[in-house]
């Protein structure tokens, strides 16, 4: 484990389980003090299961989709995977699912790649909308949802001087409802965010605002480490 400094920032991590753990003790390797907080608990919902063979291939933009798909998951598996990241790749491949693509930098980037054809698009409740190019037609089923929690009181005073890791759109926005709410002054708070849209989401007035190089877990926390040594309170 790599040594802490005393001036060091302490890192938030807000991203749902299990995720959060594994980031959290990641940092904690890296030296950094962690707090962590998830913002969402993911739960599965009902969907139908289309016909496979009306489809081309399965669009994947979350790794959770593969954890919370359910059942229903079986069927589909010999539909090619055209996953958002190498995460989402990753789990994927472990449930079973052949791995036709691996993205960066989103799900609209994923999508303006694809052959013409009809794909089948298993998502959380709160998806980005796609605009497909000619010939390609996207059917969505949502598979799971994201409940929002309050972020602890407790952690307020922790945030206001901290660097906080932000993995989606949604969590950046929520975030954002939730320091407003507590009354944590954002020109206090660094944002370490996994893309351009999580930035975007997160609105103006933090003290600094960083876009990790590329859409992993690795690059963010990268980001967050230089962040906790550089950025002054």
């Amino acid at each position: 484990m790599a040594q802490r400094r005393a001036d060091m920032r302490p890192l938030v991590v807000l991203r749902p389980e299990p995720g959060n753990a594994a980031t959290s003790q990641a940092a904690r390797a890296l030296g950094l003090t962690v707090h962590a907080a998830p913002l969402f608990a993911m739960a599965p919902v009902a969907w139908a299961v289309p016909e496979p063979g009306d489809h081309a291939g399965l669009l994947a933009g979350s790794a959770a989709l593969f954890r919370l798909g359910g059942v229903g998951l079986d069927a589909l598996k010999g539909l090619p995977v055209h996953a958002v990241g190498a995460a989402t790749a990753e789990a994927a491949q472990a449930a079973g699912f052949a791995v036709a693509e691996t993205g960066e930098g989103g799900m609209e980037p994923l999508v303006a790649r694809l052959s013409p054809g009809r794909y089948l698009r298993l998502a959380g409740e709160r998806n980005v909308p796609l605009m497909p190019p000619a010939g390609v037609e996207v059917d969505t089923r949502v598979v799971y949802a994201a409940r929002a929690l309050d972020l602890p009181e407790d952690l307020a005073a922790v945030v206001q001087g901290a660097v906080v890791a932000l993995h989606s759109g949604e969590a950046a926005g929520h975030f954002s409802a939730e320091c407003a709410r507590l009354g944590i002054a954002r020109g206090a708070v660094a944002l370490a965010c996994l893309a351009p849209r999580i930035a975007e989401k997160a609105g103006a007035g933090w003290q600094v605002v960083e876009v990790a190089e590329a859409r992993t877990d690795e690059a963010l926390l990268a980001l967050a480490a230089q962040m906790c040594q550089t950025v002054c309170p």
